[in-house]
Formats: C-alpha cells, sequence, structure tokens
C-alpha cells in the first residue's frame, strides 16, 4: 500500500490501493482507540461532536486515542474547519479525499493509517449519541471482537420515524437475512454505523465495501467469534442535510449479493463433499449387507445404514471440515454436543432419505439400489446448507 503526496502537511495522507488493515500499526505506539469518522458536508456537526468525544474519551483513555476524521472534500470545506480543531484537540487527525468517495470506504481508509489496537466507527451527523460508545469501550474490555450500538435490543429505538421509513429499515433487513443469513443473523441490527473492532479480527482482510454498510463487510469478511450489542436511541439530524437516498438501498442490495458471493465456502464444501463419499461407501456398504445378506426390511435397512454414515459424516467433519471451529471447543462434553446437534440436523435429512426411497421403489419402480443413491444425492445438499448454517457455531452473542 502506497501514499498519494498530499501538499497540505497537516492533512493524513491517503491510502491508495487495495482496503486491506495491516494487522499493526504503522510505528509502535500507546494508542488502544481509532475512531474513524466519515464526513461529507458536515460543517455545522463536525465541532460539537469533536468536542463531545473528546469529553467523554479523556478521563478513561487520556491520551491513548485518536479521533480520525476521514472527508469525500465536502463542499463547505468540512475537512478544513476539522483541520482548524487540531490545536485544541489533540488526539485529532485529518484526512481529506479528492478521488475517493463513500462513507464504507472513508472508515476503512481511516482505519489503515489508525495506531490503535481497536477501531470504530461513528457518524458525523450526532445522530449516534456519542455517550453510547464508553458502553461499547466496556464490552471490548470485557473480551468482545465487535461491540455494535442496536436500535432493535432493549434500551434501543428511534426517536421520530415515520411508519414508511420504519417499514423500509426492517424490510432491508428481512431482505438481508435471506439473502445472507449468515452474516445478517450475527447482530440485531446490522445496518448500524456505530460499533468497535478489535483490530486482529479485521486485519489482513481483503475488504469490499459498498455504500454505507460498512458493519456487513466486518462481519462478513472479519473473524468474529464474540458479538456484543448496546441499545442506543437513534436521534434525528439536528443540524445540515439527510444523506438517505434509494441509491443507499440499491447499494445495500448490491453490497449483500456480493458478500453473498464471495463467501461461499468453496473449500469446506469440497471437503464436506469428500466426507460425504465416505458416507455413501458407508451406507450402501452397510445397505447392502442389511438388505441382500441379512434380508433385513427396505425401511429399517435404510434407517440403520443411513445413521452409521451420519456418525462416520460426523467424525470426519469434526477433525477434517470444520477442524478450525471444533478445536476451540476442548472436552467430552461440547464434543458429544456436537454430535447429538449433527444427528438432530441429519434427522431430518433421514426422513427425507426414507421416504425418497421409498417413492422412488415402491411408487416408481426405480431399482432400490438407485432410489438409495438418488436419495443420498438430495440429503447431502440438505446437510450441506443446514450445517453451513447451523452447526459448529462457536460465536457469542450477547
Amino acid at each position: 500500500m502506497s501514499d498519494r503526496v498530499n501538499l497540505n502537511n497537516s492533512l493524513l495522507l491517503v491510502p491508495v490501493g487495495s482496503l486491506i488493515v495491516p494487522a499493526h500499526p504503522p510505528a509502535p505506539s500507546p494508542i488502544l482507540l481509532s475512531i474513524a469518522i466519515p464526513t461529507y458536508k458536515e460543517s455545522q456537526n463536525i465541532e460539537t461532536l469533536v468536542s463531545k468525544l473528546c469529553y467523554l474519551l479523556d478521563p478513561v483513555l487520556r491520551d491513548r486515542y485518536e479521533l480520525i476524521i476521514v472527508d469525500d472534500d465536502s463542499p463547505d470545506r468540512t475537512w478544513e474547519i476539522a483541520q482548524s480543531l487540531i490545536p485544541q484537540y489533540p488526539q485529532l487527525r485529518v484526512m481529506r479525499r479528492i478521488e475517493e468517495r463513500g462513507l464504507s470506504t472513508a472508515v476503512v481508509r481511516g482505519w489503515q493509517v489508525a495506531r490503535g489496537f481497536v477501531f470504530g466507527a461513528i457518524d458525523a451527523d450526532l445522530q449516534h449519541p456519542p455517550e453510547i460508545l464508553l458502553q461499547l469501550w466496556e464490552e471490548i474490555k470485557k473480551g468482545a471482537d465487535l461491540a455494535v450500538a442496536s436500535r432493535h435490543i432493549e434500551e434501543g429505538g428511534v426517536s421520530d420515524w415515520n411508519i414508511f421509513r420504519r417499514i423500509l429499515s426492517r424490510g432491508a433487513q428481512i431482505l438481508g437475512l435471506t439473502i445472507l443469513p449468515g452474516v445478517v443473523g450475527r447482530v440485531s441490527d446490522p445496518m448500524s454505523g456505530y460499533f468497535l473492532v478489535k483490530r486482529d479480527a479485521i486485519a489482513g482482510k481483503p475488504l469490499d465495501p459498498i455504500g454505507y454498510k460498512i458493519l456487513l463487510e466486518v462481519i462478513g469478511r472479519g473473524d468474529i467469534r464474540c458479538c456484543r450489542e448496546v441499545g442506543y436511541i437513534f436521534q434525528e439530524r439536528q443540524e445540515g442535510e439527510s444523506k438517505v437516498t434509494a441509491k443507499q438501498y440499491l447499494e445495500y442490495i448490491q453490497h449483500l449479493l456480493r458478500l453473498r458471493r464471495s463467501l461461499w465456502p468453496v473449500e469446506r464444501f469440497l471437503r464436506f463433499i469428500a466426507v460425504g463419499a465416505t458416507g455413501l461407501v458407508v451406507d450402501l456398504s452397510l445397505f447392502y449387507l442389511l438388505r441382500t445378506e441379512w434380508g433385513l426390511g427396505l425401511t429399517r435397512s435404510a434407517i440403520l445404514s443411513a445413521e452409521v454414515a451420519i456418525i462416520n459424516n460426523f467424525l470426519w467433519n469434526d477433525l477434517w471440515t470444520y477442524r478450525d471451529k471444533s478445536r476451540p471447543q476442548k472436552g467430552w462434553k461440547k464434543w458429544f454436543k456436537r454430535l447429538l446437534k449433527f444427528n438432530a440436523i441429519c434427522l431430518a435429512g433421514l426422513i427425507l432419505n426414507v421416504l425418497l426411497v421409498n417413492i422412488l421403489y415402491n411408487l416408481l419402480h426405480v431399482n432400490e439400489y438407485a432410489a438409495k443413491l438418488i436419495a443420498i444425492a438430495v440429503v447431502t445438499f440438505w446437510n450441506f446448507w443446514i450445517n453451513l448454517k447451523l452447526q459448529w457455531r462457536t460465536t457469542e452473542i450477547g
């Protein structure tokens, strides 16, 4: 990552190239918390916000935090007003972007020059109450990788939204849960722009956000094990003009689809298929022994062979496919819990397996082994999809 030359030495140089946050600060630093504040035409709000944030953070962190304003070359010269505040607030740093635009990329550019070990994002329009920041910081200190200010939990809400805007907000969340449940479902307010995240949870991850919803990118691409949420009341803008447009909703949908494509776990899927192949051998071999050699009934043979294959698949998936998630969950109790959970998920697949075998063999007169093979193929896709969403989850949500 190289830096673009800037004629004004008091401004931060704008990083260029890929949106990857470095694993370590650019130089040894005592800074703990770095808050990125993206701005565009916020000249009326910026001094109030900086003053409030410093008033809250000075007693807690003293000189171990920084505020990084990233302005998209505002025509009202927000960046210049922010610069004028630096003598009064030495924790303040300012970046002026001329060739790039967008809230999400502004946040990442701020993080790329940050010196802290915890990153933050907050809007400059005072719709995010600054005092909530201290509660988010406490959750990070307790061990959370990500602490999110949420409108949708206890003590959260919106101030004066009309019914149309409330419907749009909830509709966007439902759409997100449909397209990207593994990301959107991690927190109650995935469209929040107010949060703290540990550097090492997102460092080295190629970020590719669109529009305003940077939190989706953090959750989707970051290594977030523990999430915590803090309720807050979303405030109405006091000064300046609202930037909520139809374009933002279109960018949100585009972002969801981009994440959906990029996050499909190809390598894990191939491992799951390989494990499924061993299960296929176990299932068909035992089905042959039970049905042909020992003369057991069709339904009982199908059930028993499928259950043994399920246990086989769990063992291999636990040791190989999901090893990165199962290793931290040590102990026989947790192992047995995973086994029971895997069986419960596969139970629906087992029922589907038996139904398909009987329908294909008894009603459609398909060869019993061909019927069994077709049923196994259908159930394999079922089991992968459900396990992808529900099994081997280690996330702690508070």
